[in-house]
């Protein structure tokens, strides 16, 4: 059987190269520690200290500030400097704790499962709750309220997201190579909470030595396969990836739950495993410092609210000034003015180009050639909603499905005349729904 796939879709220069054989380096920081409260979907968290006192790294500095929200912890120990707005990767000023490091990374008490299969579903969730774990791949819904559908029993499958189908990024890549008994004994920890379910390792095929380990792995495990998919992106978008793997098609209107799937990325799934397993808290992620402008190429294990600035030091800095410097990936991540902003739960990669390629091209006139017709992953017609969009024709806009766009940015890549295809149809998505949320 051929490799399983979604219509649509184009093939980017991976880049990955760069940086998938290096080894995880851990990474401890020095001084300043800032967190912004908001790092996830829903209600920002709420600080529960206050400027002065010292904290322990893993001890709780802010509590959810609802169902639909994550706690946050302190990642070093230290004391808390201020409660204050800071820039974020998006550029938003987000409300922040700042912590200044002592150094000594001295640890709160965690309380280790020696047999999680005893735990009831309560008390999974109620685990992976307390510790905040948020989709860590970018999208950073609370993965309790995932976890939780109103209908559990019409879950037929748990997916995790291993495609990492962005080009550049190697951080999911590196933590299968070196941690993938996490990823396993995690999945299983997920398809407790769903009998009748079973768990599918999405994984692209330019990953071939992590298809074959994992395969290897789950040899013993009825309950869990290893689904290989073609190398093409968005391949590890949220729909696209249960279309691969299941065959079902979900809307902007639906849930994956409303097709029987729950999806998760692998370090989500990671995370879980260290909550229920181990007793920790979200405390570190796997980061890569990648792009050909960066000295040494590297994935670090950071402890999140970290700067970039500190993490690209560690990697030596600049070869040279970079053109165009990334939070995330070259397809859907956020440019950066400056590097001195911090990371996230949701923060996975730092990549600096010795070239800003987008800039230097000249847009010309549409020729109706169809590419980003061709490449659109929702089969929608991205150049005619831009120009709805460029002209304010919300109506028309919705009429012609323009919510449905996932924003993966594949029709501005296929498009020969260089139009902001994406960019102009994502902000006619955000007025359109700002509409609704009026009425």
């Amino acid at each position: 059987m051929g490799l399983r796939t979604f219509k649509g879709g184009v093939h980017p220069y991976d880049g990955k190269a760069i940086s998938k054989e290096k080894p995880i380096k851990e990474l401890k920081p020095q001084g300043e520690m800032v967190y912004p409260l908001s790092q996830h979907i829903g209600a920002p968290a709420t600080a529960i200290v206050a400027v002065g006192d010292t904290v322990l790294r893993g001890q709780k500095i802010a509590e959810a500030g609802g169902f639909v929200s994550a706690p946050i912890f302190a990642s070093v120990s230290g004391t808390v400097k201020a409660i204050e707005p800071r820039r974020v990767a998006t550029g938003d000023m987000v409300n922040s704790i700042i912590i200044e490091s002592d150094g000594k990374f001295i640890e709160t008490g965690f309380e280790a499962c020696d047999d999680y299969t005893e735990l009831s579903d309560d008390q999974i969730i109620s685990k992976i709750q307390n510790a905040g774990i948020v989709g860590m791949g970018g999208a950073g819904f609370p993965t309790h309220v995932k976890l939780s559908p109103n209908k559990p029993e019409s879950i037929e499958f748990i997916i995790a997201n291993c495609a990492e189908c962005e080009p550049y990024l190697t951080s999911d890549y590196r933590s299968m190579v070196e941690e993938p008994e996490k990823l396993i004994t995690g999945m299983k920890i997920i398809l407790q909470l769903f009998p009748k379910a079973k768990g599918l390792l999405g994984i692209e095929d330019n990953k071939s030595d992590v298809i074959a380990s994992l395969s290897k792995l789950c040899e013993h495990e009825p309950r869990i396969e290893v689904v290989p998919l073609m190398t093409k992106y968005p391949q590890g978008g949220e729909r696209q990836l249960i279309k691969a793997c299941t065959g079902r098609e979900i809307n902007s209107k639906m849930l994956p739950a409303d097709a029987g799937c729950i999806v998760d990325n692998v370090a989500t799934i990671n995370a879980v495993y260290t909550a229920v397993v181990e007793g920790k808290p979200v405390m570190d992620r796997i980061f890569t410092v990648t792009g050909d402008s960066v000295m040494e190429p590297r994935n670090f294990r950071i402890c999140i609210g970290t700067s970039c600035k500190e993490i690209l030091e560690a990697a030596g800095g600049y070869i040279h000034e970079p053109k165009k410097i990334i939070s995330g990936g070259p397809m859907m991540g956020f440019a950066l003015l400056d590097v001195d902003v911090p990371t996230t739960k949701t923060s996975g990669t730092l990549l600096c180009l010795s070239e800003d390629e987008v800039s230097k091209y000249e847009t010309t006139a549409c020729i109706n050639c169809g590419r980003c017709v061709d490449a659109c992953p929702e089969n929608l017609i991205p150049s005619r909603l831009s120009k709805f969009a460029d002209h304010g024709d919300k109506a028309t806009f919705e009429k012609w499905y323009g919510l449905e766009c996932i924003e993966c940015g594949s029709c501005s890549f296929a498009c020969p005349a260089r139009k902001p295809l994406a960019q102009s149809i994502k902000t006619m998505k955000k007025m359109v729904l700002a509409d609704k949320r009026k009425k």
